[in-house]
């Protein structure tokens, strides 16, 4: 379905390097129903663009050179607080990557990657679902959630949660199976497993049961429209 400008996803690049801005200008814009907003190259600008133009994507550079990507990042989330924070990044520090999941990024795409994993990556966040491959999702998350949390910061766990994985634990704890859950919300299967491997690892579970359990407690168990 062709997208109008309305409903294009509304991209804000926050990125030091003028040639790499470019360049990501032109493959996002080269996708149809996505659009730059606007470009920065430091906290002050990235803070002033996030807050007049709203946009759906943040796609953030952890190094912006003297400034830090994770000093900036909470900030953006306060500025355009419907916004998503997908980070791009040439680090491969396991954990800054952790770092950026915990201070609410929802996916991480390596600079090393293909274009075209960046611009799917833009489209799944924008979506609600958390972009980490396999490897970093088992890594970064449990290492996070089992590891690296604050004892018994369960509130933290479930503030990590989209409203998509929100949706999947309602449908879950009504008993539906993953095909169901894939109808109910016009997903695929592999989605509908992708979400409970980030619900899994950000809460702690290991099982449905265990999920229901947690979702019971912490009410969970109903969708948070």
């Amino acid at each position: 379905m062709t997208a109008t400008p309305m409903q294009a996803i509304r991209v804000l690049l926050v990125e030091d390097h003028a040639v790499v801005r470019a360049g990501l200008r032109l493959l996002i814009e080269s996708r149809r129903g996505l659009v730059v907003v606007g470009e920065a190259t430091n906290h002050a600008d990235a803070l002033a663009l996030a807050a007049r133009e709203q946009p759906h994507i943040i796609l953030l550079d952890l190094d912006l050179g003297t400034e830090n990507g994770h000093d900036l990042l909470p900030r953006l989330r306060t500025a355009a607080e419907q916004a998503r924070v997908l980070i791009l990044t040439g680090m491969r520090d396991i954990n800054a990557h952790r770092q950026a999941i915990r201070q609410g990024a929802l996916g991480l795409v390596l600079k090393e990657q293909a274009p075209d994993v960046l611009l799917k990556a833009i489209e799944k966040v924008h979506a609600g679902e958390v972009w980490l491959d396999r490897a970093m999702m088992a890594g970064v998350l449990s290492e996070m959630v089992v590891g690296g949390a604050r004892p018994g910061s369960k509130e933290a766990r479930v503030a990590m949660l989209t409203e998509r994985e929100r949706e999947v634990i309602a449908l879950v704890n009504e008993g539906l199976k993953n095909k169901q859950i894939s109808d109910r919300l016009s997903i695929s299967e592999t989605t509908v497993r992708h979400h409970l491997t980030s619900i899994f690892a950000k809460l702690g579970v290991e099982s449905r049961l265990e999920l229901a359990i947690f979702a019971h407690r912490h009410s969970l168990s109903k969708s948070h429209s």
